[in-house]
């Protein structure tokens, strides 16, 4: 099977540090107060806009700032690699999928993503960098499932006929998913895939 995953807060835990640098960025530079972790405000793949009421100006200038340190400082979500393992050992082909920016000054994306999942053990097959549509990457790829943090993709996906299993965080947890499968850990991932197999 043709598994694509997202990376940031599927893979790896991202928001972490995303919101520990924009708290920095928030105070430091513009002068506000930090939003000290209130991630359940947001529903959205564009929280940090939200969150902090940031125009894109700002958001690009926090990017450029802080995104290398936000990339270096993921770590991964517990047994993702036994899991990712596993699947390799049983023959899928892994399709990393990520929106990560590569636009960013001083800051080589592709390299550092690399060298995280590297530094995890992670055996995949391909890294697509800056997929803005996923979907149209998991067309083009004859990916057969999706497993994502964002409600909105996987909700683009199962519209679409393609397989997919929402990843719980704090800024989809209560949102009503319908048919779409929800997990809460990489073994629940693995045990998902062992029925649409």
């Amino acid at each position: 099977m043709k598994i694509g995953i997202d990376i940031d807060d599927t893979t790896v835990i991202t928001v972490e540090a995303m919101i520990k640098y924009a708290d920095k960025y928030n105070s430091e530079v513009l002068g506000r107060s930090g939003i000290n972790g209130k991630l359940g405000l947001i529903q959205n793949r564009y929280y940090l806009k939200a969150l902090y009421g940031w125009t894109d100006e700002q958001k690009f200038q926090f990017f450029n700032m802080y995104y290398k340190n936000v990339l270096e400082e993921c770590t991964l979500m517990p047994n993702a690699d036994k899991v990712l393992k596993k699947l390799k050992e049983e023959e899928n082909k892994i399709y990393f999928i990520t929106a990560r920016l590569n636009n960013i000054d001083n800051c080589n994306t592709e390299e550092i993503t690399r060298k995280t999942l590297e530094k995890n053990n992670i055996i995949y097959d391909k890294l697509i960098i800056n997929a803005n549509d996923k979907l149209k990457v998991c067309k083009e790829e004859k990916v057969e499932l999706i497993i994502e943090d964002s409600y909105e993709t996987c909700k683009e996906f199962t519209e679409n006929g393609i397989k997919s299993i929402l990843m719980t965080t704090k800024m989809n947890e209560n949102i009503e998913t319908g048919n779409i499968t929800r997990v809460n850990s990489w073994e629940e991932i693995y045990e998902q895939i062992k029925k649409y197999k």
